[in-house]
């Protein structure tokens, strides 16, 4: 059946030259039209199979002109949710970053207390609202029965659906939860309506209409894989709820994880094409509170993404105004630990300067100073593969502890969508690629 306990990280894998590669993702992306088609890839199991082993696996089904890797194309941290789950149907609106076929969910019951019995999954094509572009809807199956039960803890990968998902497209994820305990796992704050059907089994239908109602969560669904050209990578942006895009605007994905996706979508040059989101809102690096700490959570949110080369680590800044804080050597030997659990599973790690945020009703001289040695940290250590300086980048030159008023959503706090932008163009396409074994 393909059910997991605990998630763990990647094995270390081949690393693929960048050539032509970036240009021919990019053309496969422009020449694919259709998602989750009818018509069967060739031999569809043969090459997505293969990558059930582990993280960047690949295959070539029969007959078939490339091999693939399976790469996240989407992914929302999961977090401990008490509402009732039990026989309704969740549609899940989710948008899609990396192209490919052999569509694949991932349900997680991480955080359950007790077994849960998806009675059926779908996916297809969202229209509009909760419905479903007629003739995209399939059934998903689960070492191929339409039915699997997900041990508290647990999590499951769906097979393989053959048929083409486009990047930069929206997919509508129907799960039916057939039973349930009563903790489910899911992610709060998706900035995203999606859609429940009270009672019953609707996952098969096109039509909104037992969809009477609205939620701003996602329930059980905290990843999609596709099989994409083989070398295709992805980047996972770790953080909190500046990643998981906080007043940005609702519906439209401007978190700018969504905003350096389209950019990597458009970038011919690149093979980093898949981005998994795996911020939640409040979360702190080294102690649990809106979620389990980074430290905790970076095996199952991050490290166990398919196609996974590198992690852009944007945390401190809820640790940083904390009572008691914790001083900037904790913060720093967080971030040192981070780095080498990741490098030990062949990822790179981008760090992330903590942004500005006098202003926010926690900011005091002590929490800046504190944000000041950890910046200087992550600009000069070297310890970082990488950095994407956020901090200077949206800071206000003219009293650099503040955010800069055009990109201030207004709490002094989190960037608008201006300052999302503004983030998603910091990060440089060429310090996303990983060559660590």
């Amino acid at each position: 059946m393909n059910i997991t306990g605990p998630l763990s990280g990647p094995r270390c894998r081949r690393r693929v030259p960048l050539t032509a590669l970036g240009a021919a993702v990019a053309l496969a992306a422009v020449l694919t039209t259709a998602v989750l088609t009818t018509a069967a890839v060739s031999s569809a199991g043969t090459a997505e199979a293969a990558g059930t082993a582990g993280n960047g696996a690949s295959g070539v089904a029969a007959g078939a002109p490339r091999a693939t890797s399976q790469v996240v194309t989407w992914a929302a941290s999961a977090d401990r949710q008490v509402t009732p789950t039990q026989d309704r149907t969740y549609r899940l609106v989710v948008r899609t970053s990396a192209g490919g076929k052999g569509l694949r969910i991932r349900l997680s019951n991480a955080f359950g207390d007790q077994p849960v019995t998806f009675g059926r999954a779908y996916a297809g094509r969202r229209a509009t609202d909760a419905a479903v572009v007629p003739g995209t809807n399939r059934a998903l199956s689960f070492g191929g029965s339409p039915s699997v039960t997900v041990p508290a803890g647990g999590s499951v990968y769906s097979d393989a659906l053959p048929g083409t998902v486009p990047p930069q497209s929206d997919l509508a994820v129907s799960i039916y939860v057939q039973s349930a305990g009563a903790t489910a796992s899911g992610h709060r704050m998706a900035l995203q309506t999606s859609f429940v059907a009270p009672a019953g089994d609707h996952t098969a239908q096109e039509s909104a209409a037992p969809f009477t109602q609205r939620i701003p969560s996602w329930f059980y669904l905290d990843a999609v894989v596709v099989g994409a050209r083989h070398g295709t990578g992805a980047v996972a942006a770790f953080g909190d709820s500046i990643t998981d895009g906080a007043s940005s605007t609702q519906n439209t994905n401007r978190r700018w994880p969504d905003l350096l996706a389209g950019r990597l979508a458009a970038d011919r040059t690149t093979r980093i094409k898949g981005v998994a989101n795996e911020g939640i809102s409040g979360n702190r690096v080294l102690s649990d509170g809106a979620g389990q700490s980074a430290l905790k959570r970076l095996d199952r949110d991050v490290l166990s993404q398919r196609g996974l080369e590198t992690v852009i680590l944007l945390e401190g800044v809820n640790d940083i105004k904390s009572v008691p804080a914790p001083t900037a050597e904790q913060l720093i030997a967080g971030y040192r630990e981070i780095i080498g659990r990741s490098h030990a599973a062949g990822v790179c790690v981008v760090g992330a300067t903590v942004m500005p945020y006098e202003g926010w009703r926690d900011w005091n001289a002590d929490g800046e100073r504190v944000r000041q040695e950890v910046n200087a940290f992550i600009r000069d250590s070297g310890s970082f593969d990488a950095v994407a300086d956020f901090d200077t980048e949206t800071r206000d030159p003219s009293a650099p502890s503040r955010m800069l008023p055009a990109f201030d959503s207004g709490d002094h706090l989190h960037p608008n969508d201006a300052g999302m932008d503004a983030m998603s163009r910091v990060v440089d396409p060429d310090d996303l690629r990983c060559d660590r074994r």
